[in-house]
This record gives structure tokens, C-alpha cells and sequence, in this order.
């Protein structure tokens, strides 16, 4: 029997965004409407606690194509490059016999926000087709309607415009033909990021709707990190009781591109009814949560926790859900298992198959959430602000290196708005999940790992900074693509990966 893999992603999607996921959340459901997601949902298993592994558009997509979290695979920050020495789960399906096909968004080339427009290796050049790829079959008059909301509902557009209608014809196309082979397919929309272009109905759809406001929205961040208060800017200090959230666009776009995305799965269950479908988005939106806007450095609810849905005729059961935590990171693993090929030691997720096929397995006791700097070309969002988080799945631990900390117990406080860092109570929580993190920086070779993330002011009893940190090597295990590497000290193939140094 062949095996067949789609994936299917959104950008700046965040979990209240999708209906089968906000009519389960305190505030009843957003109003926002996405049938074809329900569908899924509805065939397949929602994962209820997914995180991102770094709010950020390329570094998520590193983590979810490459099994490495961004700061092991090079894009810690968008507008950089993959590390040369690693490979995607196209390169690593391809060179096991599988048709791999990537249309959308890719972001990962180190170009800009569109891309360089060139097909990278392990996916077929005929199918390829990224940002850039779209601007260049436009006018340059079209070029700027295509990022301009207002010029949207001025003129008017039609589906056939847009880039997520385009890539989905793409990717009908590759089912219709394909349905002997196996494959990877890849489908990547930019929407319902901004500017949010769509046609009608969807562009007036939610002009008058309401957005819920949850009480996050009205945080002081009076015990929360400085370099909140200064993203917050004149939020800081706004009068918020009578705030109000309508992104119109956006909210439209993202009913939209539900729909393109149900054009896909229309052409799933009818050439590929045996195929293993996921769906994720990036990362989410804060729409005014914590006074902040957009996604960035930090790990609250709204930016980290993603929608995450799998389907599989034989594997998933209709309908079911999964409460543990799960991450971005996993998916590339997940994808190698269900293709039948071994798991290299470098990467630094775990399958989700055992879960599909068993509810109460739980795959990881912890997942983790990083952020390193938004984006190399520009000055703004924050610069250089370093994070590290780790989720139990009931509390959450964020080190801000430059800033300072953060736990919250989402149990308890599920907008979490109460700062427990230096609570007495807190303490053997806190402690648990900090000796958690310091581990997965080591054993995930984190380049900023060092003695400054375990020696902070809230941690009593920390071993003394030492100019060597814990003394130990930890190179690099891609056996599948490189030579084994060398010991330093005799220039052997090394026998243990990780020594004193």
C-alpha cells in the first residue's frame, strides 16, 4: 500500500481562530467561523496543548520541517538561512524514494518576506511555488493591490487572485495526478496573515462582528518582564474597559482560506483516501492580549499555543482529542514514522503515532519554546531579546535573559496573569521545570546555553557560575549525511557524543 502525506499550514492562526477550538474555551467561542478545519477535527485527533517552537513565521516552520528546534537548525530569527549541514524532511522522504512537493510559503531561504523564488533541494521544481513566485506573475500595479487590504475592498478581488487560491489549485493538481506514488505534499498558505487580502464574501463577513475580550487584555504587567512594558509602548497605560476587537480583515481571510483549505481536503478524500493528513498554523496573534500586538519575544498563550490536527482513515479515530502537550517539533518525526524509515538520533522530537493509535499515551513530559530575535533586517521588534520556556502542560516557566522571569500555572490562572516567579509556594515547580529547561539546552546543543540561564535571582542554591559551565562536548549526530565527526584530542571518530571536554 502506498503512503500518502499532506500537510497543511496557515500563518498567524491562533487556536481561538479555529471554531472547533474556541467553542471549547471560557468565552464560549470567538464568532469566527471554519467549517472545513471542524471537518477535519471531526475525521481525525485535535491536539489541545500544541505549542510552536518559536512564535516567529521561519523559525516555526524550521522547527516543523526540519524535526531541529531554530536554535540547532540556524533560523533563530526570519530573513536567515537553513544551516547548510541540514536536512529538511523533503531531502530526507526524497532520498527514501518519496515524490516531494512544496507549494506555499516557505520562508526558510533567507531571503525576505517572499522568498528568493527558487525551488531548495529535495522538492520537485515542477510543483514549487513560494511568495515570490506569485509577485512575479503580477503586474506591478497588482503587486501592490495584493498587499493592501484597503485597495482590496476598493476594487475588489476575486478568489483567483489571491496566493492561497493559487497554491491550492497547485496542490489539487499534485492530488490528482499522484495517486499512485507515495509523496509528501506540502500545501503552505501566507493567509490569513496580513494584509488579509480575500474576495467577497469573506471581506465584509465580520465588519460589525465583536472579537470576545478576554480579561488578559487588560493586564497591567505590573509583576511581568520590562521588556513587555516597552513593547506595549502607549498600551501601557491605555483605558481598556472598554476596548474593542475587530480585525475585520483578518477575521475574514481567515474564513477564507478555511475554505481554500477545504478545496484540499475535498481532493484528499477523493485521490488519497488513505493519506495522513496535518494541519497547523505557525503561530498565533495576541489582538491586544497582555497590551501586546502581533507575536514576539514571549510565550503566552496566544502567540505559542497552536491548532493541531491529524487525520487518518485506520489510524485516528473521528472526533477524538489529546490533552497532553505536543509540540511543533514532533511532526517531522511523526511523518518518518508513519512512513515506515528509521528516526536519526539528531532530531530532537518524538513521533506522535503512538498517540494516534493510544489517547493515553503521552509522548513528552515537556515542551519547549524559544525565541531569539524576530527578524535579522529590521531594528524593531525588540532586537535581540532571548527566551527559553518549558510547559508541563499545567504550568509554564519563561527565562527572558535580558528581562526577567516568568511562571505561571494555567490551571489556576488560565489567562495567565499572575506572575508567580517568586513565590514561596511556586518554588519546587519552579525548580522542577528550570533543572527541565537547563537539560534540553544541553542535550538540544543550544548555542546560548551557559551558567547565566541557571544562575537567576529566584534560584537559591544554584551551583556558582563556572567559566567552563558543565565541562562537556556535545557534537553533533547527523550520521545519515556526514561522516562521524572527530575527537579534538586525538583525532579519532569519536565513540561518545557527548565527554568531558
Amino acid at each position: 500500500m502506498s503512503k500518502k502525506i499532506v500537510v497543511i499550514m496557515t500563518d498567524t492562526q491562533r487556536v481561538d481562530m479555529v471554531s472547533c477550538y474556541g467553542e471549547t474555551m471560557p468565552h464560549g467561542g470567538t464568532g469566527l467561523k471554519t467549517p472545513r478545519i471542524d471537518e477535519i477535527a471531526a475525521d481525525g485527533l485535535r491536539f489541545t496543548n500544541a505549542y510552536t517552537a518559536q512564535p516567529v513565521c521561519g523559525p516555526a516552520r524550521s522547527a516543523i520541517f526540519t524535526g531541529l528546534f531554530p536554535h540547532s537548525n540556524g533560523v533563530c530569527t526570519n530573513s536567515v538561512p537553513l544551516y547548510e549541514n541540514i536536512k529538511t524532511i523533503g531531502q530526507r522522504l526524497g532520498d527514501n524514494g518519496y515524490h516531494t512537493a512544496y507549494i506555499g510559503k516557505w520562508h526558510l531561504d533567507g531571503g525576505d518576506y517572499f522568498g528568493v523564488g527558487r525551488c531548495p533541494d529535495g522538492w520537485d521544481e515542477k510543483y514549487w511555488y513560494d511568495m515570490r513566485n506569485y509577485l512575479e506573475e503580477l503586474s506591478p500595479e497588482e503587486r501592490r493591490n495584493s498587499r493592501s487590504a484597503e485597495v482590496m475592498r476598493q476594487n475588489g478581488v476575486t478568489a483567483d487572485f489571491t496566493f492561497g487560491h493559487r497554491c491550492t489549485d497547485r496542490a489539487v493538481e499534485f492530488l490528482k495526478t499522484h495517486t499512485q506514488n507515495d509523496y509528501l505534499l506540502v500545501v503552505s498558505y501566507d493567509e490569513p496573515h496580513g494584509p488579509s487580502v480575500c474576495p467577497e464574501p469573506y471581506s465584509s463577513m465580520y465588519e460589525d462582528h465583536q472579537f470576545p475580550v478576554s480579561s488578559n487584555v487588560r493586564d497591567s504587567l505590573a509583576e511581568k518582564p520590562d521588556h513587555q512594558k516597552v513593547w506595549a509602548g502607549a498600551a501601557l497605560n491605555e483605558d481598556r474597559s472598554e476596548v474593542k476587537i475587530n480585525d475585520r480583515y483578518f477575521f475574514g481571510c481567515n474564513t477564507f482560506i478555511d475554505n481554500e483549505i477545504g478545496r484540499v481536503y475535498d481532493a484528499v478524500k477523493q485521490y488519497a483516501s488513505d493519506a495522513l493528513v496535518i494541519y497547523t498554523s505557525d503561530h498565533g496573534d495576541f489582538l491586544k492580549s497582555h497590551r501586546l500586538s502581533g507575536k514576539g519575544p514571549a510565550a503566552y498563550e496566544e502567540i505559542a499555543r497552536v491548532p493541531f490536527i491529524v487525520s487518518c482513515e485506520g489510524l485516528t479515530s473521528p472526533g477524538t482529542i489529546y490533552d497532553a502537550p505536543v509540540s511543533h517539533i514532533d511532526i517531522t518525526p511523526t511523518i518518518l514514522d508513519f512512513a515506515g524509515l528509521p528516526l536519526p538520533k539528531l532530531l530532537q522530537g518524538k513521533t506522535l503515532v503512538p498517540a494516534m493509535r493510544d489517547l493515553s499515551h503521552r509522548v513528552n513530559e515537556y515542551v519547549f519554546i524559544e525565541f531569539g530575535r524576530y527578524e535579522i533586517d529590521h531594528d524593531g521588534f525588540g532586537g535581540f531579546q532571548p527566551m527559553r520556556a518549558v510547559y508541563d502542560g499545567r504550568c509554564k516557566l519563561v527565562l527572558n535573559l535580558l528581562s526577567s522571569d516568568e511562571l505561571y500555572d494555567l490551571q489556576k490562572d488560565p489567562g495567565e496573569m499572575c506572575n508567580l516567579i517568586c513565590r514561596d509556594e511556586a518554588k519546587e515547580i519552579r525548580n522542577r521545570l528550570h533543572d527541565a529547561l537547563l537539560a534540553w539546552q544541553n542535550t538540544t546543543r543550544d548555542p546560548l546555553r551557559g551558567y547565566y540561564w541557571e544562575n537567576r535571582p529566584w534560584r537559591g542554591g544554584a551551583k556558582a557560575p563556572a567559566w567552563a559551565y558543565t565541562g562537556m562536548t556535545r557534537q553533533r549526530e547527523n550520521e545519515e549525511y556526514e561522516p562521524r565527526q572527530l575527537d579534538y584530542d586525538t583525532g579519532l571518530e569519536m565513540t561518545d557524543a557527548v565527554r568531558k571536554k
